[in-house]
């Protein structure tokens, strides 16, 4: 496969003939692009070693992530983070692109108020079949922000210029997160049907050789096996519950240990292995502090 490195702005910048007004930001209107750019693509993957968040505004454009295709649609949003590596699938001989990417490198970042806020903002390592879908006033609001960094980048960089930037940005990404709210919601269905899906295969894994075999259950071979990225599986969950994947799991697991510590024919320990626990003593920790005796105790007690 041939990959190009996009390690900078200006990497990008420059596959698009595009002017690079700021070694550390931009703002790239499709319109502008020179077509000539897409004419027999020679790369099969990009790896960003930056932050870019398309806004798409056609269709026809096709990418693979994680190895899963995706069709983009009008009005989608989809972040790309540092490290992360997007296939590109085949183009419709007439497509022409529409819409914008803003991109911003971690350096841009350092020593400001939003380099700290940046793991909060989980989606950019969602995959792209998790993109964020706009209405029209979402997108008018999102539109609205990349004319201000656009404004920004345009003039003579002072002393405001990368504040001014940077304020734009984390508003940009607040309001993902307040859209971001909003979809969870409005896909509510899909979500409990994803729920309900998860209760499922937590139970059989319960139920099965899997704990002896694979130890403990994690949140990413959940997510997995529910075709959902770990970050955008554990913000469902979150969202639904209350309570982070990881929490969810911990409840089922001692509801099922609960249970166990019943048999007088199976010592703590034989529990402790049958549950996916490497060591027994890291099993009665757990439970004691999940319900606030000690699994010896729990089953003298009841």
């Amino acid at each position: 496969m041939n990959i190009l490195e996009i390690n900078s702005v200006a990497d990008y910048c420059k596959l698009r003939h595009y002017e690079v007004l700021h070694p550390q930001v931009s703002i790239i209107d499709f319109d502008k692009v020179d077509m000539a750019s897409y004419t027999n693509e020679p790369y099969d993957a990009f790896d960003y070693r930056c932050y870019a968040v398309f806004l798409k505004d056609a269709v026809g454009c096709k990418m693979k992530y994680g190895g899963k295709p995706y069709d983009f649609d009008e009005g989608t949003l989809v972040f790309m983070g540092p490290g992360q590596i997007v296939e590109l699938g085949d183009y419709d001989p007439d497509y022409r692109p529409k819409g914008y990417v803003l991109l911003f490198h971690p350096d841009l970042l350092h020593g400001t108020d939003l380099a700290a806020k940046m793991n909060q903002y989980s989606f950019f390592s969602y995959s792209s079949n998790e993109a964020l879908h706009l209405s029209e006033k979402e997108r008018a609001i999102i539109l609205s922000l990349f004319d201000k960094i656009q404004y920004e980048l345009s003039q003579n960089l002072d002393k405001h210029s990368k504040k001014l930037i940077l304020a734009n940005i984390e508003m940009f990404l607040d309001y993902c997160l307040r859209f971001y709210d909003r979809q969870f919601l409005t896909r509510e269905v899909v979500h409990q049907s994803s729920l309900q899906k998860f209760d499922t295969l937590l139970n059989n894994y319960f139920n099965s050789e899997l704990p002896q075999m694979e130890g403990l259950p994690t949140v990413g071979y959940f997510a997995d096996r529910l075709h959902l990225s770990p970050n955008y599986f554990g913000d469902l969950v979150k969202k639904e519950t209350g309570r982070s994947a990881q929490e969810y799991i911990q409840g089922k697991l001692i509801a099922v240990a609960k249970e166990k510590v019943f048999d007088p024919n199976k010592s703590v320990s034989e529990i402790a292995y049958e549950l996916g626990f490497k060591y027994p003593q890291h099993f009665s920790r757990l439970f004691k502090q999940k319900v606030g005796h000690s699994p010896q105790e729990f089953r003298n007690l009841n």
